[in-house]
């Protein structure tokens, strides 16, 4: 007869995962070599290095995991390895490009991204480790819930009291810069916001879930219970105003009223959300002439009236009409004619040389990755850990919303870099740092409770009178 214990036997899954990183990493080294065959004609020793990358990358995280969360998602941690691999893989086409087109021009090009990528995925992958191995149980990040957010709007408004010459890039005052090292404290700040957000909303989540006045068939929550939307709503507009980035703060507003709809199954939070954003975008447009610019490109982007600041959005429209549905195949495009090919416009390069068939498999990398986390977040068994899953897995699918939408002329071009894909260390540390977080809930939902982790039910802090 099977014991107790037997018949609560839980699979970690973590062979699977290790078969999935071999996976990932063997599609990784495909596409290095046939870049490396399509520019060269030949396989060179690069190809060894660029399979070192992500086979160090997972392996490393693998036994990490192994060690500390045996019951994390075995799904999150390959799309990750295989998306940063694709990436670096990506921005090494793009030094090359640039480089050729350096040399016809006459010119040196010293400005290789990919080297310092490599640099940047391995801090990325630190910071996973450190955080998996600190953070033995999510709930204890509510007891710092206020103390978090604090330094989270600090983050996110130091670059505005910065001079201009250290905060300034194409017109959004979102950077710190100095001694050319640069770092993007909003990359940062969203995950710091989002764990307080999923603290509040339990702590409140049945104030706000009360009813107010019905208008028009639908019932808006009390006047007294604005206090969080309308908290975030001005500090959105504060970053607007103070950093003229759009992109920013519909990310921040977006996760917010998100939460506030999970925590209490109200639609009408949702429609008083949007009103607000769509009022202060309105406010915006109407004050900010950068943001005049970027909506005048979107909706007259081959207008000779703008013609230097539609160039970049023209260009991405053309490489992924190029690429058409099979891409002209890794290396065998142009995607370095694109401004920004390796940050803002990378989807675009990845469009023109894999096509739609690649980019949507891209996508769908991105959406499986998605659902793990909402699943993570159904299977939690505590609240906040249902709101925070929820509330990281829904950054990653706004912010990839909003920079395909850009690319693509949906919406206009924001700004924001696309999760593991895009160059810089700012998005990557804070993208690896939300990796973490969300294996932490998914070990926890998976977690037998026989096994589960010997610590007191932590409290949130308490508000300052």
């Amino acid at each position: 007869m099977a014991t107790p214990a037997a018949q609560l036997r839980i699979p970690t899954r973590r062979t699977a995962e290790l078969v999935l990183l071999g996976f990932a990493v063997l599609i990784v080294v495909a596409a290095e070599a046939a870049l490396e065959a399509t520019r060269d004609g030949r396989i060179s020793t690069r190809l060894a290095t660029y399979a070192a990358v992500p086979l160090a990358i997972g392996l490393v995280t693998h036994l990490v995991i192994r060690k500390v969360a045996r019951y994390a998602d075995p799904l999150l941690l390959p799309i990750v390895v295989l998306l940063n691999g694709l990436g670096l893989v990506m921005i090494h086409r793009l030094d090359l490009g640039l480089k050729q087109r350096a040399v016809q021009d006459g010119l040196h090009y010293d400005g290789a991204a990919a080297p310092t990528q490599v640099v940047w995925t391995a801090m990325g992958v630190l910071l996973f480790v450190v955080l998996l191995v600190v953070v033995r149980d999510h709930r204890v990040l509510q007891r710092y819930a206020y103390t978090l957010a604090l330094v989270g709007v600090f983050f996110l408004m130091l670059p505005a009291v910065l001079p201009a010459r250290f905060s300034e890039v194409n017109g959004a005052k979102i950077w710190i810069r100095l001694a050319g090292f640069s770092l993007q404290p909003g990359e940062f700040a969203k995950i710091l916001l989002t764990i307080f957000g999923a603290s509040y909303l339990v702590s409140k989540r049945d104030v706000l879930a009360l009813a107010g006045r019905r208008f028009a068939g639908i019932d808006f929550p009390r006047g007294r219970d604005f206090g969080p939307l309308l908290a975030a709503w001005l500090v959105c507009i504060g970053v607007l105003v103070s950093g003229h980035d759009l992109g920013t703060s519909l990310m921040f507003f977006g996760l917010f009223v998100v939460l506030l709809y999970v925590a209490t199954e109200r639609a009408s939070w949702v429609i008083v959300g949007a009103v607000l954003f769509a009022g202060g975008a309105y406010v915006a447009y109407q004050l900010f002439g950068n943001v005049q610019t970027r909506v005048g490109v979107w909706l007259h982007t081959f207008s000779a009236v703008h013609a230097d600041d539609g160039f970049q959005l023209r260009q991405s429209l053309f490489g992924l009409g190029t690429g058409g549905i099979f891409g002209t195949g890794l290396g065998g495009g142009h995607p370095e004619l694109v401004p920004l090919p390796a940050t803002d416009f990378i989807v675009s390069s990845f469009g023109e040389e894999v096509g739609l068939f690649g980019l949507v498999a891209l996508l769908m990398l991105y959406a499986l990755f998605v659902a793990r986390g909402l699943a993570a977040g159904l299977a939690v068994r505590d609240a906040f850990g249902k709101l925070l899953a929820t509330g990281l897995a829904f950054l990653v699918a706004l912010q990839l919303f909003v920079v395909v939408a850009g690319v693509t002329r949906l919406l206009p071009e924001t700004g924001l870099t696309t999760p593991f894909l895009s160059y810089g260390g700012s998005s990557l540390l804070a993208n690896y740092a939300l990796l973490a977080l969300l294996l932490r809930v998914s070990d926890a939902a998976r977690r037998p409770a026989s096994v589960a982790p010997r610590k007191a039910t932590p409290e949130p802090e308490a508000v300052p009178a």
